[in-house]
């Protein structure tokens, strides 16, 4: 179910970034940098009433698969390493407020105008998160103790701790490009004033 839903969510992104791709770029509008203005100009630029709504759907059934995943995690983790056990209405109430009750509330505080701006912030912490992912996830696959005859080969482990590494790399880089001395007060103005 998991893969499935993996699958489909791949399809879906896909599928949006093909659409913007080709409407946009065929039509010139090369400058479509936010969401509300990519949905506002798909009807009229396909000449179909129904592509903005098409295009709101993905969007949602895309932030829903990120939120199945996250539930999925969450019981993994809550179960299989904390040995905590709840119902599961429960898990995905608690698993679902703790991703929309902050978004809705940063939302509110710096207002619509700024949700571009918001995802980008967003996507950078999920990608800073990457590597305290990918580090245990190796560790744990390449030891023969906890894995046995399934640990990660040679030629494998050295593919996954080069990326690994790559990640944190370029994460580190990304944090000093944008949270740099340079740019600390830059960036302090422009959300805070």
């Amino acid at each position: 179910t998991r893969r499935s839903s993996d699958l489909f969510a791949l399809f879906i992104n896909a599928a949006i970034l093909v659409l913007a791709a080709a409407v946009f770029h065929s039509s010139g509008h090369e400058d479509v940098a936010e969401i509300q203005d990519a949905y506002r100009l798909l009807s009229p630029l396909l000449g179909v009433g129904i592509a903005s709504v098409l295009f709101a759907v993905a969007l949602l059934a895309s932030g829903q698969n990120s939120t199945l995943t996250g539930t999925l995690a969450g019981q993994v983790v809550m179960e299989g390493f904390l040995n905590f056990r709840i119902t599961p209405w429960l898990r995905r109430m608690i698993t679902r407020m703790i991703a929309v009750v902050p978004a809705v509330g940063v939302i509110g505080f710096f207002g619509e105008n700024r949700t571009t701006e918001l995802l980008v912030a967003s996507q950078v912490v999920l990608s800073m998160q990457l590597g305290f992912a990918v580090w245990p996830l190796m560790r744990f696959t390449s030891e023969k103790a906890k894995m046995g005859e399934f640990a990660n080969p040679l030629w494998l482990k050295i593919l996954g701790w080069t990326c690994a590494l790559l990640i944190i790399a370029l994460n580190v880089k990304l944090l000093f490009d944008t949270f740099g001395p340079e740019n600390m007060r830059d960036t302090f103005y422009h959300w805070f004033a």
